[in-house]
């Protein structure tokens, strides 16, 4: 469950006391890990895998109540809270409504932080000064140039003019500075977070796009580590091949990389990417991991994926550097799609779990049958349908009797009716060999439509919006998944 998905009163779910109250409900249900998406700040229709930056973090996530127990802001802020609803993030109404409180929170902590709080903010900086001051320059230039593209930029802020930058830092410090403040508090609240879990016995599963937003402050201030022209256009773009489910393939619309100056600068980028989000979470999903063995490149003009050419990637040598130089690392291969062979070699040489996602499954008699003992099995992810949806849905895509068969196949694997499938699909993969057993928080609940994170390939407030109401995950949910944790001895 993403953090923004956790009920709350403040339109959003944040990294306060309801995070707490959750990770409180995992421990109960016997579980040991909380994954979650990127919590990076997006950049483009809400979503969490299209962001400004590879390293900023989301402030709209940052608790309120705990600016308040901060003493940054006052708890008669919150007074004109409007109506939000409970089931959804309204992302429009939250932005209009939060982002000022925010702005005063910074504003409070410069005027009346204390010597100790300034210096901690200012040792933060120092240590991140590698993105953070290129970030909030960034977020400072969007807003001057009325947030255009980077490369619709007059000439020296697209080119980074050191004269014109330098200027820039001077005559907008005050703007600058309440940039890196947000991300200081954000970092703040999430060391508590991470440290109330791990007390708890639950570790963080974070998840890492492959890919940039175009409009970031990465590609921004590294183009050279990306397939630009010389106008700083994207020369080609990435997205997926044609396949069953989609004829003409995918656009994502990310720049390519640059991979051989990603290899004369021995990775350094991925480096710090990689051991920046170490500090937040206990394993790292890589999505697209099949994207570090080849990848779908496809010319950046194309609204389809036809015309587009597989590519191969270094990440043999990625991962041998990623491995060599972060001592804590630890990942999860997102290897699902049609270069899952390449990437499984690169992947077993570092024994890296690969994943599994049941509803794919079903085409076997045993549809675990040829899984390895390395592997993460989910029932679903937050790109497919609910598991209840999903089953649901299997009428709407066949004749009846192709339907009846379908079904009657999937009953017996499960040895369910159609009553919970949600709960036989959870307790098949407990009890599978699988190392790791991750199920979206919308499966354990049994939504149905109602409760779907994101439709690939589509863009709107159908995704990334969802939010899971106060009080449906009950006692009674909480004891069944306990139980089924001590059963399959997931303790």
């Amino acid at each position: 469950m993403h953090i923004s998905s956790l009920p709350g009163p403040y339109g959003i779910g944040e990294i306060g006391d309801q995070a707490k109250r959750f990770i409180d409900t995992l421990a109960k249900m016997r579980q040991k890990y909380w994954q979650f998406l990127p919590t990076n700040y997006p950049e483009n229709y809400n979503s969490p895998y299209d962001t400004n930056s590879a390293f900023a973090q989301n402030p709209l996530l940052i608790s309120l109540d705990g600016l308040v127990k901060q003493g940054l802001i006052h708890k008669n802020d919150l007074n004109s809270k409007p109506d939000f609803d409970n089931k959804i993030v309204e992302f429009e109404k939250l932005i209009k409504w939060k982002i000022p409180i925010l702005q005063k929170a910074t504003s409070n902590f410069l005027v009346n932080g204390t010597n100790k709080e300034l210096n901690k903010f200012e040792q933060f900086c120092l240590e991140n000064f590698f993105w953070l001051e290129d970030y909030s320059l960034f977020m400072v230039l969007k807003k001057i140039h009325k947030n255009k593209s980077w490369s619709e930029w007059d000439c020296h802020a697209k080119n980074l003019d050191h004269n014109y930058l330098e200027k820039i830092k001077k005559s907008e410090s005050d703007k600058i500075q309440e940039v890196k403040i947000l991300q200081y508090l954000f970092y703040i609240q999430w060391k508590k977070l991470k440290r109330y879990a791990n007390n708890k016995g639950l570790e963080l599963i974070g998840d890492i796009p492959i890919y940039v937003s175009y409009n970031s402050a990465d590609v921004w201030t590294n183009k050279d580590l990306f397939k630009l022209d010389s106008n700083c256009k994207m020369i080609f773009q990435s997205g997926c091949p044609p396949d069953n489910f989609m004829i003409n393939g995918q656009i994502w619309g990310h720049p390519i990389y640059n991979w051989t100056n990603h290899e004369k600068t021995n990775f350094n980028w991925w480096s710090n990417r990689i051991k920046y989000l170490m500090n937040y979470v206990d394993i790292i999903r890589i999505d697209h991991f099949n994207g570090f063995a080849k990848y779908w490149e496809i010319p950046a003009e194309d609204e389809n994926g036809l015309r587009g050419q597989w590519k191969i990637a270094p990440g043999e040598s990625l991962l041998k550097t990623l491995y060599e130089s972060i001592e804590n690392i630890v990942l999860i291969a997102e290897d699902l799609g049609e270069a899952a062979i390449d990437a499984a070699i690169i992947r077993k040489k570092y024994q890296i779990p690969g994943m599994q996602v049941l509803q794919f499954s079903f085409d076997e008699d045993n549809p675990l049958s040829n899984m390895e003992r390395n592997t993460i099995l989910y029932t679903g992810t937050h790109d497919n349908e609910t598991a209840m949806q999903w089953y649901n849905n299997i009428s709407n895509h066949n004749e009846k009797e192709v339907y009846d068969e379908q079904q009657k196949h999937i009953n017996r694997i499960l040895n369910t009716d159609t009553i919970d499938v949600n709960w036989s699909m959870i307790s098949f993969c407990m009890h599978s060999k699988a190392l790791i057993v991750i199920f979206p928080i919308q499966d354990l609940l049994g939504l149905d439509a109602e409760g779907r994170m994101n439709i690939p390939g589509t863009v709107g407030d159908q995704n990334w919006t969802w939010r899971m109401e106060s009080g449906l995950l009950d006692e009674r949910v909480i004891k069944k998944m306990s139980n089924l944790t001590k059963e399959t001895l997931r303790e």
